[in-house]
């Protein structure tokens, strides 16, 4: 079955007869994705996997988009329908890159971030990085929750194990060892745990995040994603703001690489090819080999 099919008869099964046609989106890589043309009303966003890995993928993610939209930060999508087999979400627009765009952005990160910071790293309930799941456990140490729950986590996939030699894998140890001194401690905050310009559309013109995986982290994780991923040169305001907003000492920069560390080996996981993350992986385990510790 196509994808346009599967997502029409998921819609039709679960009562959304109206809909007529699917137009697949273009981008997304784990779920199939579109908009749902409907005789009444207006379009829909949908999403389905053609064998859903957990019963709770969706309701986590619709979960995820009310928690960061009741922090009254970023605006996210309605959700209308989250079912064990198909999320539909309010239809958002394409963002147009602007400074005063991102700007805004970076206004709603800052406080979402800032407004629900605390002490315990963590999430009520666990949540999904594509097909695999995030675990949210919680801790009240962020050095050893980002080095267990968000680091050393991906060392069992066979796609890590088969991309990273056994040095690689020690030298991830030697790293997670070495965090309370490469890391500053920080509070735990709300974060969106998946935010690169992908996921930012707009809603009447102002930014919207979509596809989180939430859970309460430290701050940089949310800001290293969108810094280290492929961007718009407008989204430089972003940073410049944010940092004026919430006080960032000037070594930020030089922790972005470190904390990306998770999301290249997210997408190792789960993806052939790896886009050149096992390699960037091993850019940031390279000082931690042991030919190099001293």
């Amino acid at each position: 079955m196509t994808g346009t099919a599967l997502l029409l008869d998921r819609l039709h099964r679960a009562g959304l007869t109206d809909v007529t046609r699917v137009d697949l989106a273009e981008g997304g890589v784990a779920a199939v994705a579109g908009l749902a043309r409907r005789t009444h009303g207006a379009p829909l966003f949908a999403k389905t996997f053609p064998d859903p890995p957990s019963d709770d993928l969706f309701a986590a993610e619709a979960d995820g988009l009310a928690a960061l939209a009741a922090t009254g930060g970023p605006r996210t999508p309605r959700v209308h329908l989250a079912r064990p087999d198909l999320l539909v979400l309010e239809a958002l627009a394409p963002r147009v890159d602007t400074e005063a765009f991102w700007e805004h952005l970076a206004h709603d990160v800052a406080r979402l971030h800032t407004s629900t910071a605390g002490g315990r790293f963590g999430w009520h309930r666990d949540t999904w990085l594509g097909r695999l799941r995030q675990d949210n456990t919680w801790d009240d140490d962020g050095h050893r929750f980002f080095a267990e729950r968000r680091l050393l986590r991906w060392l069992p996939e066979p796609r890590v194990q088969a991309a990273l030699d056994a040095e690689d894998r020690r030298s991830l140890e030697r790293l997670c060892a070495a965090l309370p001194d490469l890391l500053p401690e920080r509070p735990a905050c709300l974060t969106h745990g998946d935010l690169w310009s992908q996921n930012v559309l707009s809603a009447d013109g102002v930014p919207a995040l979509i596809d989180p995986a939430v859970s309460y982290a430290w701050a940089e994780v949310d800001l290293s994603h969108l810094w280290s991923s492929p961007r718009p040169p407008e989204s430089d305001r972003f940073f410049d703001v944010y940092a004026e907003l919430t006080g960032l000492d000037d070594g930020w920069r030089e922790r972005m690489p470190l904390l990306h560390l998770r999301q290249h080996l997210a997408v190792v996981a789960q993806y052939e090819p790896d886009w050149g993350h096992a390699e960037q992986a091993r850019a940031v385990l390279a000082p931690f080999r042991r030919s190099r510790v001293r």
